[in-house]
């Protein structure tokens, strides 16, 4: 029975043993903090910085905007330039406008014009065709008559125009004699003479029904067609010169709609957050003269948080990049999975200039080790539990089962 005893007490102490040297000598950081990476808002231009009233550690989302920088003293000779051509080239449009008008209203009255002087020259041509055909109609009804002759032709009239030929047919040839003019001397050639009228008359009607004028043997357009005519040559000529210049107009406001978003940009530039996160540092007050790239804000991304740990040297290297950990938070009792991202090595306190916690004096005589715990986003101690302390195990130890069952 005491042999039993004796047996027992030994196992309990050995296996007492084993699990304190296991716990004690499994692979384990020194210690652990939960970090996060910094991102800082520059100032895009030099101006004054207008800022709201934010408290340390606000939540901020990504897009938001947090601040602006206003520059009065921007250059805008450039935007008045294009501004002061832009109104010029409406002006330009608005005057060939006016004389286009002015242009269409004179065609308007010359063509009124036009058109009356056309009516009044055909019913002058029908007036004198109408007479022309009257009498070659009363011509015709003579020559039907078998007595009819010329009476009222005298015999000094025939006589006169025998001696008229007969002095321009011996006359030399040097000195024409005047035409002497050709008297009808009998029915036949009357007739034919008051045919010919007719003919002339009706081509003329025709003519002028077209807008020819050929009464009186050539064309007599009026002036008004003409300066018709001229008008609407110069009209065409008006109308392509304001459609180039509204072409003109579009341009330029494009150009200064361009430029004056070029000016806005460079007179005023929003500052917003460009990751989700907290607000961690105030670099620049609200009213605050800065200039281009100055430092303004810090913000926390709590999107991407890791932890940072310290281990022996033994330990680090044992170390693979990828390697499976656990990180057990410090008064939570959770453990989470976790693998390692970076090994630093000693001294490394560069690699810390852009994170939320810089490492203390003790953690730079060990070796640094940085893992990534994809849990945190999702434990009890909220979104962005930037801070807070625990430790990396790097090796299984004897209790985690009973661990994993409390």
């Amino acid at each position: 029975m005491r042999l039993t005893r004796l047996f027992i007490g030994l196992a309990l102490i050995l296996v007492s043993v084993w699990v304190i040297v296991g716990e004690q000598m499994g692979g384990a950081s020194a210690n652990a903090m939960v970090n996060a990476r910094l991102t800082t808002l520059r100032a895009p231009l030099a101006g004054r910085i207008t800022m709201p009233d934010l408290a340390f550690g606000a939540t901020v989302r990504e897009g938001e905007e947090l601040a602006s920088v206003v520059d009065f003293s921007v250059d805008r000779i450039r935007l008045d330039d294009l501004v002061l051509e832009w109104q010029h080239a409406q002006g330009e449009r608005d005057r060939l406008i006016d004389v286009m008008t002015e242009t269409r209203q004179m065609m308007e009255s010359l063509s009124v014009r036009a058109a009356r002087f056309e009516r009044g020259k055909i019913r002058q041509v029908e007036v004198r065709l109408r007479h022309a055909r009257a009498r070659l109609a009363m011509l015709e009804e003579r020559a039907a008559t078998p007595s009819a002759r010329l009476a009222s032709l005298e015999p000094e009239i025939l006589l006169d125009g025998m001696a008229s030929r007969l002095r321009r047919d011996t006359a030399p040839v040097a000195a024409p004699a005047a035409p002497v003019p050709q008297t009808p001397v009998d029915l036949a050639l009357a007739i034919e003479l008051a045919r010919e009228q007719v003919g002339v008359l009706e081509a003329a009607i025709a003519s002028a029904r077209d807008g020819v004028f050929l009464a009186d043997g050539y064309n007599d357009s009026p002036y008004a067609g003409q300066r018709l005519y001229e008008l609407q040559t110069r009209y065409d000529a008006l109308e392509a010169e304001h459609r180039g210049q509204l072409r003109a107009v579009r341009d330029l406001a494009a150009r200064v709609t361009q430029e004056r978003l070029s000016v806005n940009r460079r007179a005023e530039a929003p500052l917003a957050a460009n990751v989700s996160g907290q607000l961690w540092e105030v670099l620049a007050g609200d009213g605050e003269q800065v200039e281009r790239g100055q430092d303004v804000l810090r913000l926390l991304d709590c999107d991407h948080v890791l932890v940072t740990a310290s281990v022996s040297e033994s330990v680090y290297n044992g170390l693979r990049q990828g390697d499976a950990a656990k990180f057990r938070m410090s008064g939570s009792g959770e453990v989470f999975d976790a693998t390692v991202e970076r090994l630093a090595g000693a001294g490394a306190a560069t690699i810390y200039r852009n994170l939320a916690v810089a490492p203390g004096q003790k953690h730079l005589e060990r070796y640094d080790v940085a893992v990534s715990v994809p849990g945190l986003a999702r434990s009890e101690a909220g979104a962005c539990p930037v801070g807070r302390t625990g430790r990396v195990f790097f090796e299984g130890r004897p209790l985690d089962r009973l661990r994993g069952l409390l």
